[in-house]
């Protein structure tokens, strides 16, 4: 394996201002791929940016809200006018919601955490789709969480749009399987040091779980390794 594994691949990252997609972007940048950031932050993009400058690697930065109509578009039309593909995309963000009881759920905040957690991303696959397609080897890995598949009491708004995420990831990736090479997969983090997860579990000592980079480089070895579609894996 080369230093740069990742030379000459165009990467794109959501949610990449901090946590698992600030750490996947800066590992990407380090394998020698060329990342496009995404997030609202625009503060926190640049400071990615910036370090994977610093440790020799290049990227570029589209601060955006995924959940504003026609913000992927756009963001598609933008990365198709620099670049003929799109060898890999790492679907990171998501809204965690408030935890409660399904009857106590606020259908507004649930409306919310959907459009991100689910819309958002099937804009996402089909905006992409013909960059990802006219890629040789085109990879999508989307970011999960155990809730999504193991149901947990006050969990039910993540754990709903993380299922259904799943499944509409997993479902594209039939799809294109046979007729082009996207290979579509999915990590699950595990218990990781972020913000969301400092939210969800207030009392948790922050170093007693995983630092994001952990994940990262999981990430990193899988798109530089390849996988087939419907890999699914769980990162301790």
């Amino acid at each position: 394996m080369t230093d740069k594994p990742l030379a000459d691949r165009i990467a794109l990252v959501t949610g990449a201002s901090r946590g698992i997609g600030a750490a996947t972007a800066k590992a990407l940048g380090a394998a020698g791929a060329h990342v496009v950031l995404t997030a609202r932050t625009a503060g926190g993009l640049e400071e990615v940016e910036e370090a994977i400058y610093a440790s020799g690697g290049s990227a570029t930065i589209a601060p955006m809200d995924l959940t504003e109509n026609e913000s992927v578009a756009r963001l598609a039309a933008a990365v198709s006018e620099r670049w003929k593909s799109l060898d890999l995309l790492v679907l990171n963000a998501a809204s965690l919601g408030s935890l409660s009881a399904v009857p106590a759920i606020d259908f507004k905040e649930f409306a919310k955490v959907l459009t991100l957690n689910v819309t958002a991303q099937a804009a996402m696959l089909a905006s992409f789709d013909p960059l990802l397609k006219a890629a040789k080897q085109a990879r999508v890995l989307g970011v999960t969480s155990s809730v999504g598949r193991t149901p947990r009491a006050y969990w039910g708004t993540y754990g709903a749009s993380k299922a259904a995420f799943e499944n509409l990831l997993l479902s594209y990736g039939e799809e294109v399987r046979h007729i082009s090479g996207v290979r579509v997969g999915i990590i699950d983090p595990g218990a990781t040091r972020t913000k969301m997860r400092a939210r969800a579990f207030p009392g948790e000592a922050a170093e007693t779980v995983k630092p994001p980079e952990v994940v990262a480089e999981r990430i990193a070895a899988l798109s530089v390794s390849g996988f087939e579609t419907g890999h699914f894996e769980r990162v301790d």
